[in-house]
């Protein structure tokens, strides 16, 4: 359905306006009754479970429910200074052009609330379909809290479709009195973006023992600098002779005044293989920095801003301590400071709880996708680049158990020009489930994530990760690597029982990619050195990056035999083959998801509800 174009609403009677509020009042009173029935996986006394704020100062703060039997998210807005409205919404990667929007204005005496879109020049319009389903508003002491309700899909082409992964939310405060909705000028908002995972999980949490202990891994009440990105690291240790426990559950804990500034944070063991690590207390990107740190990247925890308590299945603890383990520990906080405050002190960090009963399984980390290695490039200019990496089946099948084993969770990664990243379980030549995909992914928004179902892989299955990659703002190929300006392609998976495989990934036959050198020299007229002094960077670098150049590039991405990497936690292969290796056979494919649209409302004219909020000021 086309969306309609909305003309300057003529402000409601007296008796509508009165009508509104006390429907809203009422609907307001009933709202707990309405969310606590929801199915979310949250304890059920928090109506609201999840909770982020929206802009850098906390003036809003965004709750939210999900309902899966519903296929709807129920949210709670809470806005401190209320001043002329504002818009709430989502988008592809949070641009403001292109959005589906929740909007509420005043022209300072009459106040109303709206779904609506803006085209590609940012121009707002009242949707035909009014999806953002106003449940009420009230003012409390803190400021107004408005309620409203929205499907997953709403099959209106005007509509985001929410969907498992990140999800872009943007928001804009008004400043100024509007007399329509056209009025309002987006360019002129104060507004920003936050990154959230809406779908949770609907998960049970599993009981915990009563020998649990915690242990708070937190930053020493450091000062967060001021400027707007800061990678703070800062060393921790286990106490000696820490025998082995299972960590059982791990959460955040942020410094009250700023949870707006504390984005994502990870505590990382350090490799066993050294005796002692130096302490450090600082930025990591200083050359103060030990290098020594750098070894310290075995994950324990991590969580980023939106997340709850991440809790392991009950068959399953992450070991750690005892014999083989390191008692050294990394704690790394990403600060986002877009206001550069100054002076904020934090000791934000994760709590760990652990136990000495140890649990039927230890549970393990592996790795799936692209070797970290140059020979996978991107060619730049590229809006939609795919790169894949392959777990298969020759692998699987002599590194697992006979029983398999079950992935619970999964944290994506690449960086900076990663756009999407899909994991997807193969078993005889068929696509049979999705592991983890994230559409709207963000290199900025990385989190450990439980999976809605826990994923069976048996020897034999192959694991295949595909990235997606946006290079259009970038005049040379991005090659693979460890640097920012490097990419990767990695799914870290979660699983239990933990096995020797801690690594499953691949890379093109460096043999096959040599020759496409040798092809791209013979058929361009600029020299491209392929002699073996040169560099592969060096060599992608070098390459005029016309159509037939990035076709070919695709097709040996395509077709060409592999180099498999199926490594044991000590860094070395299984005995076997594993150099040019052909690319695994899928024979049948997963369907694309359809959107399942809800049932067809009665009548909605495209017009927005009317609030009784009183005048408004500045």
């Amino acid at each position: 359905m086309q969306s309609s174009r909305s003309k300057p609403c003529s402000c409601p009677s007296l008796k509508l306006r009165e009508v509104a509020s006390m429907y809203f009042t009422m609907v307001a009173a009933f709202l707990v009754i309405l969310v606590v029935a929801l199915q979310g996986s949250a304890p059920r006394e928090s109506p609201f479970p999840y909770k982020v704020p929206l802009d850098p100062q906390g003036l809003l703060e965004l709750s939210w429910n999900v309902s899966y039997p519903e296929q709807a998210v129920h949210f709670q807005l809470l806005i401190r200074e209320l001043q002329f409205g504002l818009l709430f919404g989502m988008s592809d990667r949070g641009e403001f052009e292109n959005a589906d929007l929740a909007v509420l204005w005043s022209d300072g005496h009459n106040s109303y609330f709206g779904d609506a879109w803006s085209d590609a020049k940012g121009q707002l319009h009242m949707d035909s379909q009014q999806d953002y389903q106003l449940l009420g508003a009230r003012r409390a002491p803190e400021g107004l809290y408005l309620l409203f309700r929205r499907a997953f899909s709403t099959c209106d082409p005007k509509d985001y479709l929410i969907e498992d992964g990140t999800v872009h939310l943007i928001y804009g405060i008004l400043e100024q009195p509007v007399h329509s909705l056209q009025a309002i000028n987006i360019s002129a908002l104060h507004g920003g973006l936050q990154r959230v995972q809406l779908l949770k999980p609907n998960v049970s949490i599993p009981e915990l023992p009563r020998d649990m202990q915690t242990m708070e891994i937190t930053a020493p009440d450091v000062v967060i600098p001021s400027q707007e990105t800061t990678y703070w690291c800062y060393m921790a240790e286990l106490p000696a002779s820490f025998p082995k426990h299972h960590i059982i559950m791990y959460e955040p804990v942020v410094t009250a005044g700023n949870e707006a500034l504390v984005h994502h944070m990870e505590v990382f063991q350090c490799a066993a293989e050294f005796d002692s690590f130096p302490h450090y207390n600082g930025p990591c990107d200083s050359k103060m920095k030990p290098e020594r740190l750098n070894y310290c990247r075995h994950v324990l925890a991590a969580w980023a801003m939106g997340a709850q308590a991440f809790y392991y299945p009950e068959e399953a603890g992450l070991a750690f301590g005892g014999p083989g383990s390191s008692r050294y520990l990394r704690l790394e906080i990403h600060y986002h400071n877009p206001l550069v405050f100054k002076g904020r002190r934090d000791s934000s960090g994760i709590r760990l709880y652990y136990t000495a009963t140890l649990r039927p399984y230890d549970a393990g980390i592996m790795e799936l996708g692209l070797v970290y290695t140059p020979v996978m490039a991107i060619p730049p200019g590229e809006d939609n680049f795919t790169l894949t990496g392959y777990c298969t089946d020759k692998c699987t099948q002599l590194a697992l158990p006979a029983a398999g084993i079950r992935i619970f969770a999964s944290q994506l990664h690449t960086h900076l020009a990663g756009r999407k990243v899909v994991t997807v379980l193969s078993r005889d030549g068929r696509e049979r489930q999705v592991v983890n995909a994230d559409r709207h992914y963000s290199p900025h928004f990385q989190e450990i994530r439980m999976l809605k179902e826990v994923v069976a892989v048996f020897p034999g299955d192959e694991l295949i990760t595909t990235c997606t990659y946006n290079t259009e703002d970038r005049s040379r190929a991005t090659v693979g690597g460890f640097g920012i300006l490097e990419e990767m392609c990695v799914n870290y998976v979660h699983y239990y029982p933990q096995t020797q495989l801690e690594l499953c990934k691949s890379a093109v036959d460096p043999g096959y990619l040599h020759r496409y050198f040798n092809l791209v020299n013979r058929f361009n007229d600029e020299e491209i050195c392929v002699c073996p002094q040169v560099s592969v960077p060096q060599q992608f670098y070098s390459i005029p990056w016309n159509s037939f150049n990035r076709d070919v590039l695709k097709s040996l991405y395509a077709f060409a035999p592999i180099s498999m990497h199926c490594n044991k936690s000590s860094a070395v292969r299984f005995p076997g083959e594993w150099e040019k290796q052909p690319l695994p056979s899928i024979t049948e494919r997963l369907p694309e998801p359809v959107p399942r649209c809800p049932p067809t409302p009665g009548p909605q004219p495209a017009a927005p509800v009317p609030l009784n909020l009183g005048q408004l000021r500045r």
